[in-house]
């Protein structure tokens, strides 16, 4: 089965004013599905590979797999991550976690925060936990694949690829991360962390 784009789980104007329409568009319309289109090509052409016994190209069709995959599933992740009239903050057991790992949930946002705007050229900044640590941390990965940590599990991710944000903000990123705290759907979040903890 081939994979597919996932439809948005809002309009793409319920995000307004903080993610703006035609950006939302784009981002899904034009961008994830780019990450779609080559995540296909890569399946299809390692199958046929498979089926002739030829790996000459095994190296590319890998990384084309890996680039275009970590694009799809973070995306994916990413478009659930946001929602109109979300909430300020966690609460429960995963607001808990934050305190505990973070010190407090104003320390976690704001590291949090410096990351997604420290991140170097394209890529994401992601709260995840670690099921064999058991705690929390934030990762800063660029472009998709790279500066990643085996076996945690994403929580909270945030796109900080310039396709993201720079029609609204241009290259003012720490506005954009600003935005995205009012649309953040925390109840993601915690449904995402209290399922990671169910399967340590």
């Amino acid at each position: 089965m081939p994979y597919t784009l996932p439809k948005l789980p809002y309009d793409y104007n319920a995000l307004e004013p903080h993610m703006d329409e035609e950006t939302l568009r784009i981002h899904h319309d034009k961008h994830h599905k780019g990450y779609v289109d080559g995540l296909n090509k890569a399946a299809q052409a390692l199958e046929k590979s498979r089926k002739d016994n030829d790996f000459a190209l095994v190296k590319h069709y890998e990384r084309e797999l890996a680039f275009n995959g970590s694009g799809h599933i973070l995306h994916t992740l990413f478009w659930e991550n946001l929602a109109p009239n979300a909430k300020d903050k966690p609460c429960g057991e995963l607001l808990a976690q934050i305190e505990k790992d973070f010190g407090s949930y104003d320390a976690f946002k704001t590291q949090f925060t410096k990351a997604a705007a420290a991140v170097e050229g394209s890529g994401w900044s992601i709260l995840a936990y670690h099921p064999m640590l058991c705690r929390l941390d934030i990762l800063q990965c660029e472009k998709h694949q790279n500066l990643t940590v085996w076996g945690c599990q994403p929580l909270l991710i945030l796109d900080v690829w310039e396709h993201a944000y720079y029609l609204k903000h241009q290259n003012k990123r720490p506005e954009y991360i600003e935005s995205f705290w009012k649309i953040c759907n925390w109840d993601k979040v915690e449904a995402r962390f209290s399922h990671c903890c169910k399967c340590k």
